[in-house]
């Protein structure tokens, strides 16, 4: 593999911090951190590229919290000035480097892939029925706390040789145990500790059907031996090579019975249907305050998959008699009628794509 140096002046340019803190405070400044780096947004620049360039930056002490949904976690959350900023000046740089590394198969954190990509994939692959019967799902042990970072710092040698830049996402790497979760690299340090593990599940064991969303994994085949016989080989690799463990509640089951839980739904060889748990929390919400933003906010989950009962109940038992109920009702209709019109041009433009081969 073809190392890449030359990469730590761009990170550091005026240039590139200037745009790494248009991105990091967009949709963020309302936040104290951010309005109080504005005050003095150009003397925080200076003063942030000469740290970089005299290697004198240091990553901030941590802020902790706990989230509940949709399971407990510890989150870790750093300044705005100067590490967020940092941190967007390494993705500007690297991001298309480090995306090259990533197997097709790997959404999580990834432009133009995401939660829909990854939804839209499997569909795919579940009009192959015969080789989508059996489904094996897994993922990792506590996973971000559990990254080594002597693992973590070899994988990122092998596509960097920037020693500058090794030296600056190290003291990143060791700013905390493991890969501390709410920071805008750790996701990336993710589905790169993981790559390799993707790559050798694609090339070495040949599967076809497989997706991974950050440690969440599903595999898909028509034979549940095969399924418990991979199942058996990613846990020695994960052992060997990445020193993580699997879950014990790893399951081989046929798609048919119950479907896949996975980004957020349940897909079947026939439909997709919306996770219990968002549909639940959809009923909660409306039920309590139903209004316009809080159906926009989960119409965008329901669009993705077969819930047009689900919706007109929502419409008529939840929304009924409340103010936003017409302007509700009038984007319902709407959005249905562009979801016909591009379900009828793809029908047709599949019919043209036939008669031509034919």
């Amino acid at each position: 593999m073809k190392r890449i140096g030359n990469l730590y002046e761009r990170v550091c340019s005026i240039e590139n911090l200037m745009l790494a803190d248009e991105r990091a405070s967009k949709g963020k400044l309302d936040q104290y951190g951010v309005q109080q780096h504005l005050k003095k947004r150009e003397a925080n620049i200076m003063l942030l590229h000469r740290m970089l360039k005299d290697k004198t930056y240091r990553t901030s002490n941590y802020t902790t919290f706990a989230v509940f949904e949709p399971k407990e976690r510890l989150i870790f959350r750093l300044p705005y000035f100067p590490d967020r900023i940092c941190h967007h000046a390494v993705m500007n740089v690297m991001e298309p480097i480090w995306r090259q590394s990533f197997t097709r198969d790997t959404y999580s954190c990834i432009k133009e892939r995401g939660i829909h990509g990854a939804a839209e994939a499997v569909r795919r692959s579940l009009r192959d029925h015969e080789n989508t019967k059996y489904c094996l799902k897994l993922d990792i042990k506590k996973f971000y706390p559990s990254i080594d970072h002597g693992v973590l710092k070899d994988l990122l040698r092998h596509k960097i040789k920037d020693q500058d830049l090794l030296w600056l996402l190290d003291n990143i790497i060791d700013s905390a145990p493991g890969v501390p979760i709410g920071n805008y690299l750790s996701q990336t340090f993710a589905n790169l500790y993981l790559t390799g593990l993707d790559h050798w599940l694609k090339e070495q064991l040949r599967i076809e059907y497989y997706f991974r969303y950050c440690d969440d994994l599903v595999i898909l085949d028509g034979s549940k031996e095969r399924l418990h016989a991979i199942r058996h080989h990613i846990q020695t690799y994960l052992t060997e090579n990445l020193r993580l463990t699997m879950k014990d509640n790893y399951q081989v089951f046929p798609v048919a019975a119950r479907g896949i839980d996975f980004v957020g739904y349940r897909f079947f060889h026939t439909h997709t249907l919306i996770r219990k748990s968002i549909k639940q929390a959809f009923f909660r919400k409306m039920s309590r305050k139903p209004c316009l933003k809080t159906f926009a906010s989960y119409y965008g989950w329901l669009t993705h998959c077969d819930c047009k009962n689900l919706i007109k109940k929502v419409l008529y038992e939840k929304v009924s008699g409340t103010g936003d109920q017409t302007r509700i009702q009038a984007i319902f209709r709407r959005k249905d009628q562009d979801i016909q019109s591009i379900k009828q041009r793809n029908y047709s433009a599949c019919v043209q794509d036939r008669e031509i081969k034919i």
